[in-house]
């Protein structure tokens, strides 16, 4: 891929990512910054990147690899706090925040992406399978569960209160 296709190619990528990868993590500075740090892993390895079976799938699934290792390290540095004496006060929480990445958020990380790759990226059973190195059955195991908790997360309370629940 050369420099203008691969310009060509995040001018027409970036926003979709991003949002597929906001959706995964529920924090849209997190999903911006592990895309913007996968298209820079991508740049020095352009010459390769026609070869691979998607573009889109090999930044989306580094920039999830860089989210991971990212919240392993906050967890490795909330322990740290923890056993000094607790981290510092943190803000309000943001109040833009959307109902369904709310909701999305009670799922495990494995749910939520693999829900997000399926409803947001419109990704096929098999295809996640293959981005995420899951078995077929698994992937529509995490679809399965995931729906159900978010049915439970995401009834409209005017429809309950019309049914007396």
């Amino acid at each position: 891929m050369t420099a203008e296709e691969f310009e060509e190619f995040y001018a027409h990528a970036v926003r979709r990512l991003t949002g597929q990868l906001y959706v995964m993590l529920g924090d849209l500075q997190e999903a911006q910054d592990v895309v913007q740090e996968a298209f820079v892993k991508a740049w020095s390895r352009r010459g390769r990147l026609v070869k691979e079976a998607s573009p889109e799938a090999w930044i989306r699934t580094v920039a999830w690899r860089l989210a991971v290792r990212r919240w392993h390290g906050r967890r490795r540095s909330e322990l740290a706090w923890q056993r000094h004496g607790g981290a510092p006060p943190e803000g309000a929480p943001d109040p833009g925040s959307v109902v369904l990445v709310e909701a999305l958020k009670g799922l495990s990380p494995q749910q939520r992406r693999t829900v997000a790759l399926h409803y947001i990226c419109d990704l096929s059973v098999e295809q996640i399978a293959v981005e995420t190195g899951l078995s077929t059955g698994t992937v529509k195991t995490h679809l399965s569960r995931g729906r159900a908790a978010l049915a439970d997360r995401l009834q409209d309370p005017r429809t309950q209160e019309a049914h007396g629940d």
